[in-house]
């Protein structure tokens, strides 16, 4: 990466922990969620832009997901929050990710997505009981899409092994894993530590599927 790449990773990493502290402040310093959240994500969306080489499809998918995580960082961190638009936000994202790592490589080329289904099946069953009737059916199809989403990566990583495929893997499983604790602090039981292991892990997700265009 040149020395611009690199800038706009340490400007990911620096506005990723201003939103995490953001989180932990007081009524007064709340306000820097709205600028700090969205901007981490932006300028993950402004590094895979910096990275022209990869395959357009490829690339224009991940851009495609970064939006629609961007919109989704939007609708759950309104004062009302939109958690409907958010999972929706999110969904089309891990659909454009799905996407991208089947590009070249057949889908359930690899026994590797059995893992990230037997988690999801896991966290599903975890978080049942705190799921309202209407909330049941979307949540479990955004389930299996991001447990598609990670297993897919991981075959992809498993059939070509380069670095490219190795770095988005492991962003997709981070991402799944975000996934995971977000669910069970919202509707199993809440615990301390949450947001800053969610968003922490979020965003390494994201920058680390942003890099797999820098390494193709």
């Amino acid at each position: 990466m040149s020395l611009p790449h690199w800038i706009l990773a340490a400007s990911v990493v620096l506005a990723a922990a201003l939103a995490i502290r953001a989180h932990y402040l007081d009524a007064a310093g709340r306000w820097q969620v709205y600028v700090f959240k969205p901007l981490a994500t932006l300028l993950v969306l402004a590094l895979a832009l910096a990275f022209p080489a990869a395959p357009p499809a490829y690339r224009y998918a991940l851009l495609a997901g970064l939006a629609l995580s961007t919109a989704g960082d939007v609708f759950l961190m309104l004062p009302r929050e939109r958690f409907v638009a958010g999972l929706a936000s999110f969904l089309g994202a891990h659909l454009c990710y799905l996407y991208a790592f089947g590009f070249g490589v057949p889908f359930g080329a690899s026994a590797l997505a059995l893992p990230f289904s037997v988690a999801a099946g896991v966290v599903l069953a975890l978080i049942w009981r705190g799921l309202t009737p209407r909330l049941r059916v979307p949540v479990i199809v955004y389930v299996v899409v991001i447990a598609l989403m990670a297993g897919q990566a991981a075959a992809r990583w498993e059939l070509l092994r380069d670095a490219a495929t190795l770095s988005a893997a492991l962003g997709a499983a981070l991402f799944m894993a975000s996934d995971a604790l977000l669910a069970i602090d919202r509707f199993r039981a809440r615990f301390a530590s949450a947001r800053a292991l969610t968003l922490a892990s979020y965003w390494a997700a994201q920058l680390l599927i942003a890099l797999s265009l820098a390494v193709w």
